[in-house]
Parts: C-alpha cells; structure tokens; sequence
C-alpha cells in the first residue's frame, strides 16, 4: 500500500465546523439567547472527533506490538509466522474451513513498513469518513470492504495456485484503506454537504487520485516481480476488491453532515444489509469451487 494520502479538509466538530451536524441541528445557543459575550467553541482532541478510525489504528498497531513481544521479527516476519498469527491462505480458508482469516487478516501486517504506511493512510482518509458516515459507518466500511478484498483475493489465488499447493499469505488493511477511499468516493459527490463546491471538487480529485495511484503503483511493483522473479509481493485483488466494495456500499448512503438523522440512520442500515448479503453469497460461490486438483 503506497503512502500517498488525499488531501486533508477539516469536517470535524471543533475544527472549523462548529454549529454543522444534522440537517436542523445547532451546536450553537438557541436564537434569541441574550450573550454579551459568548464562550468560544470548545475544540475536541482528534480521538474523540474519530474515534472509530483511531480504535482501527490502536487495534492494528498493537497487534503487531503483540507479535513482536512474541519474538515475530519487526521488519520481516516469516510465512509460518504471519500465518499462526491469523493471515488469509486460499487453502486454510477454502480447504480447512478457517474463514476467520478473512477477517484476522486485515488487522495484521507483514513488518513495520507494511503497517506504517497502511495507518498512514488509513489515518488519513478516516478523519476525513468519520464525519460523513459516523464512527459505526466507518467500523462498518473498513471490515466490510476489508473482508470482501479477501474474499476476492481468495478467489484469485484458489485459481492460479490450487493445481500447485502453495498457496500465498495474505495480510493487511489496504484492502479496507482502499474500500473507504471508495465510500468517500461516492459521498463526497453529495451536494449535501456543508462545504463549498470548489474544495469538495478538489478534495474529492484527490481521493481519486490517492486510489488510483496506489492502485498503479501496487500494479507496477507486481509486474516488476514478476519479470525479476523477486521482490515485493502486492495483493492487487485486495485493492480492487476493497475499493469496488467501498463504491458499492456507500451507493445508498447520504452523508451524515447535512442530513436528516434518520435518514442517514436507514441508509446506512440498509448499506450494511446490501454488502453483507453481498458476502454472504460470494462466499456460497467460493465454498461451490470445484476441489483441488492434485
């Protein structure tokens, strides 16, 4: 996962957009409220504002913590190791039922590298979700489009290795990274929102220039592997998998900033019910495949 980052545009409360929340909400006094001087708005720590993406990162970095106090190598971590600790096989998941991996698997990264640039960001494009899908929405779209990049990575992978047994480990949260640039993709398009259309236009180009950049990048150092026989594996199908998903779940959606509670409520129900069931049927697909061929 490259570490090119969207440009960053402040919708937190507390940091510009004080008295913007639902659509006829006010954080502001009541009208009519006689003030001489009023207080200044009072500015919450980041964590509070995005609590959900700073849970993702706490989750991530001490997991990775955690392998290393169990003596996992911090920069290059082996297959055996990344594996006991909850990485996605095609042939753990698909030939020994351990669909759990689709899941472990996006919390876990293969060294340092891998997780820093992957927080970064991650740590980016969730200050900048949190405030238009909320923290469930963000929860929600990262183990969502997470799970269905590694879904279709195990499909890939079932058909390119299963005449061969070895099948390759798979780790990381790009997948999910990139299904939440796909979300803010599709929300940032919304004219709903409280921000003039010329920063929303920019602020939405750059997202779409962070995934398709690193989607190009993470292609390109794929094709370089493959014709120097060594070097970096990248799982593309987890990005693209992760992004489609991204797209796909906040079709339904409106913002949170600028919108009716309950609307916003529902179609994030109904978002989440779309994707899942989505899943669940692609994994009724993958447990249909034929059997290995030995």
């Amino acid at each position: 996962m490259g570490s090119n980052s969207p440009e960053y545009l402040s919708l937190q409360p507390g940091s510009g957009s004080e008295g913007i929340g639902w659509e006829g909400e006010s954080d502001g006094p009541p009208a009519g409220a006689q003030s001489a001087r009023p207080d200044p708005p009072r500015r919450k720590p980041v964590w509070l504002a995005a609590p959900a993406t700073h849970i993702l990162l706490a989750i991530n970095c001490g997991v990775w913590l955690a392998m290393v106090a169990k003596g996992v190598s911090p920069i290059n971590p082996t297959v055996d190791q990344l594996m006991n600790w909850g990485a996605s096989s095609a042939g753990n998941v698909l030939i020994e039922g351990q669909w759990w991996r689709i899941i472990t698997a996006m919390f876990l990264h293969v060294g340092i590298l891998h997780l820093a640039t992957n927080m970064w960001c991650l740590w980016n494009l969730g200050l900048l979700a949190e405030p238009l899908m909320g923290s469930w929405g963000v929860l929600a779209v990262y183990i969502l489009t997470g799970a269905a990049g590694n879904l279709l990575s195990t499909l890939a992978n079932w058909l390119q290795y299963n005449t061969t047994n070895a099948f390759p480990a798979g780790a990381g949260a790009s997948g999910a990274v990139f299904g939440i640039a796909g979300a803010l993709i599709v929300l940032l398009k919304s004219n709903r929102l409280p921000v003039p259309p010329v920063e929303l236009k920019k602020l939405r180009r750059s997202v779409i220039y962070f995934a398709a950049i690193n989607l190009f990048i993470g292609f390109s150092i794929s094709i370089g592997t493959a014709v120097w026989g060594k070097g970096l594996n990248i799982d593309n199908y987890a990005h693209m998998g992760g992004c489609a998903c991204g797209l796909l779940f906040a079709a339904p959606m409106v913002p949170r900033l600028g919108s009716p509670r309950p609307a916003f409520n529902l179609r994030l129900r109904i978002a989440v019910g779309m994707i899942v069931g989505i899943l669940v049927l692609f994994g009724f697909f993958l447990v249909q495949l034929p059997p290995q061929q030995n």
